[in-house]
């Protein structure tokens, strides 16, 4: 049959199995918006803004595991979405970008709303296509899938002159193998390389696990499970690693790096073995490289052979699939104890449990990690938590512990504020769930709070916490710490985010008592037709901790003081 340009993309989205898109119309993309209305087995959601659409298509990834689809016009429009494509693309998040272009005769020309996005976004893009000949068009869309999705995900970018979207031509969908020369994700480990990982690991005494989120995207939580129990090896997380293994788990560590746990940063510099298993040696989880688990042998598992070697040199890399390589590992494993090392760790523990404030009673305050602890307990851990960038963030990461994968979605990498309120959006809606919750700090949250919008009218029923202390936290904190407490451009005034709320007819709360917390979480619960929103009013100066400092040893920690008699 003959189909337009614009056809054919919504054909081969609704073979790869598209149920919903995020998007934004305008000039150079309107083909593909009227073709739509021929296809509304594809729900298209209306943004307030592109970035919007990218984080939403990204939250919608990460709940379902499906790729999400983000949609923008040209210029700005396509530029608008680039945040989005970066954040998906440091934390392997698979979505596929759809932009309209101006006109092939006029590229190049400064047409207006022409800008050269394939370009733009080439570094920040696992591929991008800029498709001149609507003969190509069905090939790459299924191509741009298929790449998305396979080896380790990517965001993928398809910009379609809007001539080509109007270009009319057969259309047949191409069935069979893709085939692309050089793109051959690996699966297994060689056997040298596995007995290589044997030999390490029954030699080891002091070893520790980094589970990162190559344990969620391959599925290899049931075999992480297996390797610690069997080899009683501890197991740090980092923060994309969450619900990679429950954090209840005799040997799990918590999360390791710049905000961890006392304990797990200690356990991994004084180790003899570290075995990375899908994670990249990020910054904020080595501290200072030179001094960096001095004493460990590396084993380094990653599906992506450009993160071995790229931070830290491993003894023995392994390129493949976790949960592949895991199976190839577990059948050749010894049982082995190391109950000195785990005794070593448990004082470590004890000696953090002191200086934990949820364990510190406080009664003029309204504390944000007890919040966070509060929403864990109304919730029972069962939420599925999309946060923004900041200290609550890591308040969250610290004090809501994560028992499934998937149940955790935060930009990891980029650390992009404004990432939280949309990606729930896009979660909620992938998931057809009331049972997430999104949780932002004052200053992410007005970066993208105009999503409220898109909340109403698609009557998602996403519940938001604003975690609200009058500053960009995380920042003002370091100037508390590394800029002898100049506050600069940190203090921050805010709308009455009640009626904000109350203004989209959205229904909100305002807490500033701890006892009110539980009691707002549930009202919260009861409201399932459309969002719902709570604002915690917490105390200004709050400090997480424990925090390693930017490029220090990752042992040098600075600590919650241990409290004095009288408390806080």
């Amino acid at each position: 049959m003959k189909l337009t340009g614009a056809e054919i993309v919504l054909e081969c989205l609704i073979r790869e199995g598209v149920e919903v898109m995020f998007g934004y119309p305008g000039g150079a993309i309107l083909p593909f918006y009227d073709a739509m209305t021929k296809y509304p087995q594809i729900h298209h959601v209306l943004t307030r803004h592109e970035q919007g659409a990218s984080h939403m298509a990204d939250g919608y990834a990460r709940a379902t595991g499906k790729v999400g689809v983000a949609v923008a016009t040209s210029g700005p429009g396509a530029t608008n979405l680039v945040t989005g494509i970066a954040t998906a693309m440091m934390d392997s998040s698979p979505i596929v970008c759809i932009t309209g272009q101006v006109a092939s005769p006029a590229i190049g020309s400064d047409a207006f709303q022409e800008v050269d996005v394939t370009g733009v976004t080439l570094p920040i893009t696992k591929h991008s296509y800029l498709v001149y000949d609507v003969e190509d068009l069905a090939y790459i869309v299924r191509e741009a899938f298929h790449i998305a999705r396979t080896g380790r995900p990517g965001p993928v970018l398809i910009d379609i002159p809007k001539d080509v979207q109007n270009a009319v031509t057969e259309f047949e969908y191409p069935e069979g193998e893709i085939y692309l020369p050089g793109y051959k994700p690996p699966q297994k480990a060689s056997a040298e390389g596995i007995q290589a990982a044997l030999d390490l690991i029954q030699k080891a005494e002091r070893p520790v696990i980094l589970a990162g989120h190559g344990v969620l995207m391959s599925g290899a939580t049931k075999e992480v499970i297996e390797f610690a129990e069997r080899t009683q090896t501890p197991i740090a997380l980092t923060l994309l690693g969450k619900g990679g293994v429950p954090e209840s788990h005799p040997m799990s560590l918590g999360m390791m790096g710049m905000h961890g746990t006392g304990y797990a940063n200690l356990a991994i510099q004084n180790a003899d073995l570290l075995l990375a298993f899908g994670m990249r040696f990020d910054d904020r989880v080595t501290g200072n490289l030179k001094t960096y688990a001095p004493d460990a042998k590396k084993i380094h598992i990653d599906i992506d052979a450009s993160e071995i070697h790229k931070n830290v040199r491993a003894d023995v890399p392994i390129v493949g699939d976790l949960k592949t390589v895991l199976n190839q590992i577990l059948p050749a494993l010894s049982a082995v104890e190391h109950r000195e090392w785990l005794a070593q760790i448990r004082d470590w523990m004890e000696d953090a449990d002191e200086r934990d404030i949820v364990h510190q009673h406080v009664t003029n305050k309204l504390l944000a990690a007890h919040v966070i602890r509060d929403m864990w307990a109304a919730t029972q851990g069962n939420a599925i938590v999309v946060t923004d960038v900041g200290q609550h963030q890591m308040w969250e990461a610290q004090y809501y512990p994560h028992e499934r994968p998937h149940t955790l979605i935060t930009s990891g990498g980029l650390g992009t504020m404004g990432f939280g309120l949309p990606a729930a959006i896009g979660a909620a809606m992938g998931l057809k769930t009331n049972n997430v919750w999104c949780i932002a700090g004052d200053g992410g949250f007005q970066m993208t709070m105009s999503e409220l919008a898109t909340a109403v009218q698609e009557r998602v029923p996403v519940k938001i916490a604003i975690v609200n202390n009058g500053y960009l936290g995380m920042v003002r904190q370091w100037q508390e710490f590394f800029y002898e407490e100049r506050y600069n451009a940190t203090p921050m005034i805010t709308p009455d985010f009640v009626k904000l709320a109350d203004a989209y007819g959205i229904p909100a709360r305002r807490i500033t008592q701890r006892e009110d917390v539980i009691p707002a979480m549930e009202w919260a619960d009861s409201v399932t037709d459309g969002p719902v929103l709570l604002e915690f009013v917490v105390e200004k100066h709050d400090i997480v901790y424990p925090m390693v400092p930017a490029g220090a040893d990752l042992h040098n920690m600075i600590r919650r003081p241990v409290p004095s008699p009288d408390g806080l």
